[in-house]
């Protein structure tokens, strides 16, 4: 068995981070996080109203100049600072994340040292910052480009990776030297509240990071017309990021988005077939499916379809369900009432419109108080027409969809058959056939032979209606820069 709920929650913070303090919010609001695995609740939360949004940002502008002018190396080790207390701090983390997610440990250790990866790679990419000098091609001017922090940022994260999409955006921000605000999801604020707790023991200063939960996101997001705001990074649905991202344009601010995708799994004829069946638990399993990246279409060689199928139901009929927080638990619940319903109700439109239900199906019969958690069975369906929900939407949970087709020209054209583009992955065991297929897949990533894709080294991003710009890698501090000329005489 895991820790108990109240040593989970012993040492995390349940108020605003704002201007280097823990406080209340301004009317005493709160709003309640709940335990998936048994539907009660966990904790309040304090919730941040529009006022407390506008204070945040009056604290960031304040403090946008002092932190622009901190020397990179300042910069860099505090980052690095950061980086350090979230390794030490890993076991508290790890179970925070899976006791308000209620995803399994194993996924959660993975994301605390996926996160803390970001401090540690922008930490070194903070010193790298260079402009540019040179002569212009009339000869009359010597043209001199600085790279600048962009100013004052709000990042609005999802609730299916509480650290790590937190930590993909504050650490690049802060190496550039821009004051961030984080408004985590409502159904995840306790992880992102522990970070803010971290980041100012790390020496952070006040005003420079500033976390704001709230009920309402409307709230947080209402600092969007405010010009002094210069930075809107966002992760989560396609409709809600293209929405605020129309509002952020109207003040022309820079707009950074990672929305929705459809990712295919596609398995080509000379496919490793063991190889892709377990690359299906590493890339769809991990937090329950409920990943952007996930596969959703499974599209695989008719000759091989049988076997991947069947290899595929075997592995999900060994799966430990029960709460996240257990030891022995691989698949936990999904984290909300509403997420469980969606995901029945896809799989309900696929069966009644003709799906074979190879394992799965349903919700399942558990005992005690986790009949009561958000739980849904490994599942996996075949025969289902090319127009059903689980094919033309994104099922974010433990849901396999196999299709097959004749070939690897009809796999790409099926694969990209989608408004999305954040993710794919391919299976061949000839490198030039598996490369000319990543190539040819409409996606901003692409895995070749394995289940694996993010690396905070690398960049992350999609193409078509998956998103604009990138986190993560060389380019992910980009996102948080201007470049601007200085023309000077000959």
């Amino acid at each position: 068995m895991g820790h108990s709920v109240n040593d989970i929650l012993s040492g995390a913070p349940t108020q605003l981070f704002l201007g280097g303090e823990f406080r209340d919010a301004s009317d005493g609001g709160t709003f309640e996080v709940r335990d998936p695995a048994t539907d009660r609740v966990l904790v309040e939360v304090a919730s941040a109203t529009e006022d407390d949004a506008r204070a945040a940002l009056d604290a960031a502008c304040a403090a946008q100049a002092d932190w622009a002018a901190t020397p990179p190396r300042a910069r860099s080790e505090i980052l690095h600072r950061s980086f350090e207390l979230i390794l030490e701090r890993d076991d508290d983390l790890t179970y925070l994340q899976s006791l308000e997610m209620g995803r399994a440990l194993p996924d959660s250790r993975g994301e605390v040292k996926y996160a803390a990866e970001f401090f540690r790679w922008f930490s070194e990419e903070a010193v790298r910052l260079r402009g540019d000098y040179r002569i212009s091609p009339d000869g009359s001017s010597r043209l001199v480009t600085v790279r600048q922090p962009v100013g004052p940022a709000l990042a609005i994260t999802p609730w299916n990776f509480p650290l790590a999409m937190g930590a993909r955006k504050i650490a690049p921000a802060l190496a550039a030297g821009c004051t961030i605000i984080a408004k985590p999801a409502s159904k995840t604020p306790l992880t992102m509240l522990y970070l803010a707790k971290l980041l100012e023991e790390a020496g952070v200063p006040a005003g420079v990071v500033q976390v704001l939960p709230t009920g309402s996101a409307s709230n947080v997001s209402a600092i969007l017309d405010d010009d002094r705001l210069r930075k809107f990074t966002f992760t989560g649905s396609t409709e809600v990021g293209q929405k605020l991202a129309a509002k952020a344009m109207e003040t022309s601010m820079k707009v950074s988005l990672e929305l929705g995708g459809n990712a295919p799994f596609v398995v080509l004829e000379d496919g490793d077939v063991d190889k892709a069946v377990k690359a299906v638990k590493a890339s769809k399993l991990r937090n329950g499916g409920q990943v952007c990246i996930a596969p959703n279409r499974f599209i695989v060689h008719a000759s091989l379809a049988g076997e991947f199928t069947d290899g595929v139901v075997a592995m999900f009929r060994e799966l430990a369900l029960g709460r996240g927080t257990d030891e022995d638990t691989e698949l936990g619940p999904l984290a909300m009432r509403d997420q469980q319903r969606t995901v029945e109700k896809l799989v309900d439109d696929a069966v009644s419109r003709g799906a074979t239900v190879r394992c799965g199906g349903g919700i399942p019969d558990l005992p005690g108080e986790l009949a009561d958690g958000y739980f849904y069975e490994p599942t996996v369906l075949t025969g289902f027409p090319l127009d059903a929900d689980v094919v033309t939407e994104e099922i974010f949970g433990p849901v396999v969809a196999v299709t097959e087709v004749a070939s690897d020209e009809e796999a790409i054209e099926r694969a990209n058959d989608t408004i999305f583009g954040l993710a794919a992955y391919v299976f061949s065991e000839n490198l030039t056939r598996a490369l000319g297929a990543a190539e040819s897949i409409e996606s901003g990533m692409v895995a070749v032979n394995k289940g694996g894709l993010s690396d905070a080294s690398a960049p992350f991003g999609g193409v078509k209606q998956s998103g604009l710009g990138r986190e993560g890698g060389f380019s992910g501090i980009d996102e948080f820069l201007e470049d601007k000329l200085i023309s000077m005489e000959g």
